[in-house]
């Protein structure tokens, strides 16, 4: 059964700015809007509502039961933090987590949980300004076969396998494949990479991955 979740979209989503904080030496606080920003990472963000995302306990067809992502653990790079939820600005940004000492990944709260059918979507920084190190720092350093384990709230856990890596330019980022429907549970991780272009980098790091079992 393929997913519902962005029932209602355009076929083409729009390709939003999301303020990063990817290495934003000079940004000490929660980053500025992306209109604004100049390290800001072009990801896509779905345009339109999310009004098709389950209630919570409810269950999808191919994936497990609703329950929000607590914890991420990437045992390859190390990687082994909690996990916020993010939302949307006011400007129709995506939501990034703070840019302070350890800064923990954040899980879209538009897309679904993982381990339902669709594909879950977590961020992470590269660098955070002063502090040095984000908690996706070594990310493209993953290759297929690499485990990712969720936690999530109900005590349950979704793990997956990673099918790809890949770096791609900022004005490229392929909208359609990070946030269009799927028939089955993914999973993808976001952060910044490429070269530095002034307080930025010039691409993001995209890793794919599927499930591959649950416990709990």
């Amino acid at each position: 059964m393929r997913s519902t979740w962005t029932r209602g979209w355009p076929a083409l989503l729009a390709a939003l700015m999301l303020a990063s904080g990817c290495d934003a030496a000079s940004q000490t606080s929660a980053p500025p809007s992306a209109a604004s920003s100049t390290t800001a990472t072009t990801v896509g963000s779905p345009s339109g509502g999310l009004t098709s995302t389950p209630a919570a306990g409810s269950k999808t067809t191919g994936g497990i039961a609703r329950s929000v992502p607590v914890r991420l653990q990437i045992p390859d790079i190390g990687v082994d933090t909690p996990v916020m939820s993010l939302g949307l600005a006011a400007d129709g940004t995506v939501e990034v987590p703070p840019i302070k000492s350890d800064s923990p990944a954040g899980w879209y709260r538009g897309s679904p949980t993982p381990g339902q059918t669709g594909p879950s979507v977590i961020l992470g920084h590269v660098t955070v300004g002063q502090y040095g190190d984000g908690v996706f720092r070594q990310l493209a350093q993953l290759h297929p076969g690499a485990r990712v384990l969720v936690r999530l709230e109900d005590g349950a856990s979704a793990n997956f396998v990673v099918d790809s890596v890949r770096t791609v330019a900022k004005d490229q980022f392929p909208t359609e494949e990070v946030y269009g429907n799927v028939d089955r549970p993914e999973l993808r991780l976001i952060t910044c990479g490429g070269p530095k272009t002034g307080d930025g980098y010039r691409d993001n790091v995209l890793v794919f991955a599927s499930l591959s079992g649950t416990a709990g």
